[in-house]
């Protein structure tokens, strides 16, 4: 029997334990961990994977594994299977607080950290990526960059004040705008295992994933009736994920199981990270992690729409669309400049000419008598041609030819995924995620040419299960 029969097996089996232990499954945790408007919640996601190619199971980086062949070192090494975690959803722990002031007013806030169920470490992209400086390609494990870099509350951790009347207005770390939607508008829920929008932060921090999360923001909420506004806007700094100001707007409407959102995002500075290969001479992070910052626009429209499909069931099927068009453009240096975390970095490059990304996605979420969810999505990315100079400042205007990673290519992801959902608190899940890159996207890995032609692929297949409290 090959990997992939124990696999279909595996899957039969999870089918048949989930029928069976419905009626005998006993729930022992409280609907709600919560006193005096203070509420504990968290989550814990572990699991077990396979991939065709694929990088050794990393304690620091998100998710632990490199789930996509878009955001990798191109450090395949062959075949991996593991343990694994948070496969469906970020492991975590957090605080939600909701606490009336007077009968139109109240005190908000939340902190919530994500963690390592399988470590018990702090997830930390930052460390993964020193952890592997000097190592040459093929000898690394799971690293790339992230927003989540090893901060005490790596996530969000922010307060403010809600009005029924006014709408809500909230400072401190906290997701994009971007990020918010995304969560609502992807299919597979941000999933790391079998969704890009989730394993990857590139779309949600506006074509940089240090800039999925901001620090030092202001965020404002507002609805009525059916319609949506929002509003962002964060000062930038020292050791965040983008060094200069950041704004973002967001309208939309939901009505009648229709939801549509239009995104607008732009980050000046922003960090993004590279990874490096056989860097023993110069290691980390001493000058600093190798990295470049870009000035960050992106424009966006997300929809969903759910139909009922039985009452008596309460069946629902939801279609997922979304379009992205992101630029990344020149941004300017500034002296001793460091990532999320504190990490120092060492601006080795920077953009000349604009690179461009167009991003779809579609995607089906059907739910069965409230137990069975069914999933499956399409993810797409193309990439333009673009140019690059040498150093902070420099105008070589290097390109496809010189730097294969500069070409335009493709990136296509399709996943499916079957969750079980035994009550609020347990679930168990299976799915298989394909991704494949070519060309610019594809230049790097093993046995491709410099950027103009090849390609590379990865399949995932990962069984788990979540608690949830």
């Amino acid at each position: 029997m090959n990997r992939y029969s124990y696999l279909t097996a595996a899957a039969i089996g999870l089918a048949i334990a989930c029928a069976s232990a419905q009626a005998d499954m006993k729930d022992p945790i409280p609907d709600s961990l919560s006193l005096g408007g203070i509420t504990l919640y968290g989550t814990v996601d572990i699991g077990y994977a396979y991939q065709s190619h694929g990088v050794p199971l990393s304690s620091q980086y998100v998710g632990g594994l490199e789930y996509q062949a878009f955001t990798t070192t191109r450090n395949f090494a062959g075949s991996v299977s593991t343990v694994a975690e948070s496969g469906l959803e970020q492991s975590k722990v957090g605080l939600r607080i909701a606490q009336d002031i007077t009968d139109q007013l109240s005190l908000v806030a939340r902190l919530e950290t994500g963690f390592n169920p399988l470590s018990g470490q702090l997830t930390d992209a930052c460390a993964s990526l020193v952890t592997n400086s000097g190592k040459p390609q093929g000898q690394q494990t799971a690293n790339a960059d992230s927003s989540r870099c090893g901060q005490p509350f790596n996530s969000v951790l922010f307060g403010g004040l809600s009005s029924k009347q006014f709408g809500t207005l909230t400072i401190g770390r906290q997701n994009s705008l971007q990020l918010d939607q995304l969560v609502l508008a992807d299919p597979q829920y941000l999933s790391y295992a079998f969704s890009f929008l989730g394993y990857s932060g590139f779309n949600g921090g506006a074509g940089s994933t240090e800039a999925a999360r901001w620090d030092n923001s202001v965020k404002y909420v507002y609805q009525n009736g059916p319609m949506h506004v929002a509003g962002m806007y964060s000062t930038g700094g020292q050791d965040i994920g983008f060094l200069g100001k950041a704004y973002g707007a967001n309208v939309g409407i939901t009505y009648s199981g229709l939801s549509v959102d239009a995104v607008y995002q732009n980050e000046k500075g922003a960090v993004n990270l590279r990874s490096s290969f056989d860097n023993a001479a110069n290691p980390t992070p001493t000058p600093g992690l190798a990295a470049y910052l870009s000035n960050d626009t992106s424009y966006n429209v997300m929809a969903r729409y759910t139909f009922e499909l039985n009452n008596a069931t309460k069946d629902k099927l939801t279609v997922f669309a979304g379009y992205s068009h992101i630029e990344k453009a020149h941004g300017d240096y500034s002296p001793g400049v460091e990532a999320e975390g504190n990490y120092p970095i060492d601006i080795g490059i920077n953009i000349n000419n604009t690179a461009e990304y167009n991003m779809e996605w579609v995607g089906v979420r059907y739910v069965v008598m409230t137990n069975w969810n069914l999933s499956a999505a399409y993810y797409h990315v193309t990439q333009n041609s673009w140019t690059i100079g040498v150093g902070p400042t420099g105008n070589n205007n290097i390109g496809c030819s010189a730097a294969g990673l500069l070409c335009a290519g493709d990136f296509n992801e399709a996943s499916v995924v079957v969750d079980y959902v035994f009550n609020k608190h347990y679930d168990l899940y299976g799915g298989v995620n394909y991704s494949n890159v070519t060309d610019g996207l594809a230049s790097g890995f093993v046995g491709t040419t410099v950027g103009t032609s090849g390609s590379e692929n990865q399949t995932t297949v990962m069984f788990g299960g979540r608690v949830k409290f």
